[in-house]
């Protein structure tokens, strides 16, 4: 699998233009305990080329795969995750400590990573797995 993993990370560079900092997996496979029918969650950083940074223009910095029933592949622009960076995004610092890397880049990843640290946000985290096991009641916020 990781090979085939690989060739589509290798296309979605090509397709995009973008080079891929971190690729990682993310849910069930990184967490430990995958079930037989677990999908492989593919997470990545990428960057690309100066100039599309200098255009006044908001442009997506997401890049999605189309998911199947054993690959879901997406990334966000590195400029999108250094913003969530700031509040201590609990799904990219998952990514940034995942022990199952398809590719890494280390010095621009190590860059994030101690930015991670620094700006580490116990509550924000904290908050976000709450809101896992114990979503907000949508009816009561909706009367």
């Amino acid at each position: 699998m990781k090979s085939t993993i690989l060739r589509q990370l290798d296309y979605i560079e090509k397709e995009h233009g973008v080079s891929i900092l971190l690729a990682c997996e993310s849910g069930s496979r990184a967490w430990g305990f995958p079930s037989a029918d677990s999908d492989y969650d593919v997470r990545f950083i990428y960057a690309h080329d100066r100039d599309w940074y200098l255009s006044v223009f908001d442009k997506r910095d997401v890049i999605e795969r189309p998911i199947d029933k054993v690959l879901d592949i997406s990334g966000w622009d590195v400029r999108k995750a250094l913003r969530l960076l700031r509040n201590s995004n609990a799904p990219l610092l998952e990514w940034l400590s995942s022990l199952i890397r398809y590719q890494c880049r280390e010095g621009p990843v190590a860059e994030i990573a101690a930015l991670a640290e620094k700006s580490f946000l116990p509550a924000s985290c904290c908050h976000h797995y709450l809101r896992m096991i114990h979503p907000p009641d949508t009816e009561a916020i909706s009367s």
